[in-house]
């Protein structure tokens, strides 16, 4: 039997292939992911004050959340198709945390001397990284799931975006509990906890999303 005839007779009940089933998969991830770490930052930790969004640093903390997740979805997404190019997400992703890495800069050089290191240290440094990182592992659940069902070919890469997908997740949700107002702390503390995720799951993707 030739080749083209065993694909055909493999190929004959198949179907089409489903559309858009990354998507539907990390959106339902997606979409797990977040109703789960906003019940939990809000429940366990509790919400900030109303007056406080009177201040830019809410606001601050939640766009580069919600940057860093449009980014870093997308780089899933193109690392859950083989072939694909995922260079522009990567350099997104990458913009969006240098960005914030700016502002933080920024931030802690034109405070006044004195209140450079209490603003980047905050009451909550220690907490921080490990709220976020908490707060992520719905997301990076659901979505290391998601990509399960799919084909990464890269799945360390795959991991890692997954990861920060998740931190991303994980730090909009602490900065609806969180009352830091110094861009500075955002900028280091948040990074960090979306880092944590970052390095989960690169180290998870390849056990788990090996062919």
């Amino acid at each position: 039997m030739r080749t083209d005839e065993l694909i055909h007779i493999l190929a004959r009940q198949a179907g089409p292939a489903p559309r858009a089933l990354p998507q539907r998969r990390l959106g339902l991830a997606l979409g797990g992911g977040v109703l789960l770490s906003l019940l939990a930052a809000l429940l366990l930790i509790g919400s900030v004050p109303g007056e406080m969004y009177a201040h830019a640093a809410p606001w601050i903390k939640l766009a580069y959340a919600l940057a860093l997740v449009a980014a870093t979805a997308a780089w899933v997404l193109r690392l859950a198709r083989p072939g694909v190019a995922t260079r522009t997400p990567a350099r997104l992703t990458a913009a969006v945390i240098a960005a914030m890495a700016l502002l933080g800069l920024l931030s802690f050089v034109t405070a006044p001397q004195g209140e450079r290191l209490p603003e980047l240290m905050g009451h909550s440094w220690a907490s921080c990284p490990w709220l976020v990182f908490g707060l992520s592992l719905p997301t990076l659940a659901g979505t290391l799931w998601a990509l399960h069902g799919l084909a990464p070919t890269r799945p360390r890469l795959a991991g890692l975006a997954a990861g920060l997908l998740a931190g991303a997740v994980g730090a909009f949700s602490y900065a609806f509990a969180c009352d830091e107002l110094a861009t500075s702390f955002v900028a280091l503390w948040y990074s960090l906890g979306i880092g944590l995720a970052g390095a989960l799951g690169a180290w998870i993707g390849p056990r788990w999303l090996r062919w």
